[in-house]
């Protein structure tokens, strides 16, 4: 069972008030917790957040990526302006009432009071909070430069926001119209294409073969919908787990995926631009080159991509190459990309190279994307339309057939 978390406002034996946030199985191991720190509870409450391993407590919410570029910008602007980081926490908890978020900020409240580090609780929450994320704030803690750190953060985190919107944008239309046109065919073979059939084979009249064919396989439909459908049902399930929950069957969609024509490049330059940015945002916070890659690594998505990134920074830039001359050595790596790199290594400005980078990557990501649609849509409709066109056919010879017996 996990341990709830209630927040509480006390008042010690000297009569001051303090409040924060303490776990307990239930509300009265609470009040026996803070009867034993010698503390007189005023009010306690249940926390509707997330536990420590990142999962989301019910009714607790969710922190989105929405909730982390407000929480960037605000603690941006309120560090530029002077203001403290224990106040602007404060400030944060007045404002907010979802509760996850609300939760998190008061545990960060808690832990900053109690002198630990302010990027501790991010590592807390790893599936809220990438490594990129916290190895940003925790360079930004130790160089004093928090205020500019969560600027960047705010700025990345939206243009990330801003790409998922227009990837899903283009590729609403297409899933939609997929959707509706099975749900049609469904439809069409599993209740009228039966009726038809049934008609044919009671009045005596032999259908063309094709024609018998298509009728078989609307009669069997018909026949055993509700099997079908819930056989169906389990398949999709289970492949949804196996290919979206296991590592291997994540390796078997990736492989497939990427060698699909024209996806394969969509997937590579959503890899190279998050390459791009994070590595850009990581030497921008002034971390390791080295450091860098290998947190870079773990978010590129592309496995070829994460192998090379890990081979730059263990096998070639730790064995004394220079940054160009170990991204040369990898292939995956587009030659404009390799050379990039070298230039930009010998002017002493890679970060500001790479961030144009990902601006390049990111246009050609959301160009490639329309292009894709402009492709799928036709392609949809002409399937769509040649699976109906054949059950029609299906339908009117035999028709033909049998009006010319008269």
């Amino acid at each position: 069972m996990n341990n709830m978390r209630f927040h509480y406002t006390a008042s010690k034996s000297n009569g001051k008030i303090i409040d924060g946030n303490c776990e307990a199985d239930n509300s009265a191991e609470a009040l026996k917790y803070l009867a034993s720190q010698g503390l007189k509870p005023i009010s306690l409450k249940a926390l509707e957040g997330i536990d420590k391993k990142g999962r989301f407590l019910i009714f607790g919410g969710n922190i989105t990526i929405a909730d982390k570029i407000f929480l960037t910008k605000y603690l941006s602007l309120m560090l530029k302006v002077g203001t403290d980081l224990l106040k602007a926490i404060d400030i944060l908890i007045a404002d907010f009432n979802k509760p996850a978020v609300k939760a998190f900020l008061i545990e960060t409240r808690l832990n900053l009071e109690k002198g630990q580090p302010f990027y501790s609780v991010f590592v807390k929450y790893p599936k809220v909070f990438s490594p990129v994320f916290v190895n940003l704030v925790k360079a930004g803690e130790s160089s004093g430069n928090l205020e500019k750190i969560f600027d960047q953060l705010s700025v990345s985190l939206g243009r990330e926001q801003d790409l998922r919107h227009k990837i899903k944008a283009a590729l609403t239309y297409p899933i939609i119209l997929l959707i509706a046109s099975v749900i049609i065919l469904f439809l069409l073979v599993s209740f009228a294409l039966p009726k038809i059939a049934g008609v044919f084979i009671s009045g005596g009249f032999q259908p063309p073969r094709f024609s018998r064919i298509v009728f078989s396989v609307g009669l069997f439909i018909g026949d055993y919908t509700w099997w079908i459908l819930g056989i169906t049902a389990l398949m999709v399930l289970g492949g949804w787990y196996f290919f979206a929950k296991t590592l291997a069957g994540r390796k078997i969609i990736y492989h497939f995926v990427v060698k699909i024509p024209f996806i394969g490049d969509v997937f590579k330059k959503i890899a190279l631009q998050r390459f791009a940015s994070t590595l850009s945002a990581l030497l921008s916070a002034g971390l390791p080159i080295l450091d860098s890659l290998e947190i870079t690594a773990g978010t590129v998505g592309l496995i070829e991509l994460k192998e090379s990134l890990i081979r730059i920074s263990r096998e070639g830039i730790a064995k004394g190459l220079t940054i160009g001359e170990a991204f040369k050595q990898e292939p995956v790596f587009p030659r404009v990309v390799s050379n990039l790199m070298s230039i930009s290594e010998k002017a002493g400005h890679i970060e500001n190279i790479l961030a144009t980078l990902a601006g390049f990557y990111e246009s050609e990501i959301e160009s490639s994307i329309k292009t894709l649609v402009s492709f799928l849509e036709p392609l949809l409709l002409l399937i769509i339309g040649g699976v109906i066109g054949l059950i029609a056919l299906s339908i009117i010879v035999p028709i033909y057939q049998l009006v010319g017996q008269f």
